[in-house]
């Protein structure tokens, strides 16, 4: 099965493709990690990539849309993958149809903005050891205080409000007509977020048929 996850960030795209990766027994393509993988590896796209990062600049289209050939040609993506984080514009969805790139179906992960801002502002990391907490899902036993190593619990930056806030503008701007856009193709299965990880990944699997 090959599927894409869409959601606004902090939907719970990445908690999601590593449960349906295991349920489904595909991999998980995730761009960031793909960049860095080709980027190690030396392959000539990844050497095109780095000049870009190096450079401070965004990778262009064509760049990634050409890792993410490269590592669906690759043996473990024979019966399907999930992507994650990519196609992030109209633009980089017809690169991909260009490329022969198909999908059985896409996945939108509805969730409200609010719903997101506390989610997310909620979000706490160890500066030592860099282990997660939520001030209300995922609580540290004392304040402040990482429960493993003792370390000081910070904010991320990427989870300060006026990021967030940020972060979904682009989202809504440049990410969500994808849904239309797949949705004209007969792929899209919009699946509500549930108040569970595990409620959202049975919705989810339920919307796939499984």
């Amino acid at each position: 099965m090959k599927l894409i996850l869409l959601g606004a960030p902090g939907a719970g795209k990445g908690t999601q493709a590593d449960i349906l990766c295991k349920e489904l027994d595909i991999p998980t393509i995730s761009t960031g990690n793909i960049l860095r993988a080709a980027i190690k590896n030396g392959t000539p796209t990844g050497m095109k990539a780095k000049a870009y990062m190096d450079a401070g600049k965004l990778v262009p289209d064509d760049v990634i849309i050409g890792i993410i050939t490269e590592r669906v040609a690759e043996e473990d993506c024979a019966n399907g993958y999930i992507l994650d984080g990519v196609p992030r514009t109209i633009a980089q969805a017809e690169a991909m149809e260009k490329a022969g790139i198909v999908f059985d179906a896409v996945v939108s992960i509805e969730i409200s903005d609010e719903t997101i801002m506390e989610r997310m502002s909620g979000r706490r990391v160890c500066e030592s050891c860099g282990a997660s907490y939520h001030l209300v899902a995922v609580p540290p036993k004392q304040e402040g205080i990482c429960d493993k190593c003792g370390g000081k619990l910070v904010q991320r930056k990427d989870d300060a409000p006026e990021t967030v806030k940020a972060r979904l503008e682009v989202y809504h701007k440049e990410t969500e007509p994808l849904k239309a856009f797949y949705a004209q193709r007969g792929l899209l299965k919009s699946v509500e977020n549930q108040p569970s990880v595990a409620e959202t990944s049975q919705a989810i699997l339920h919307a796939l048929g499984r």
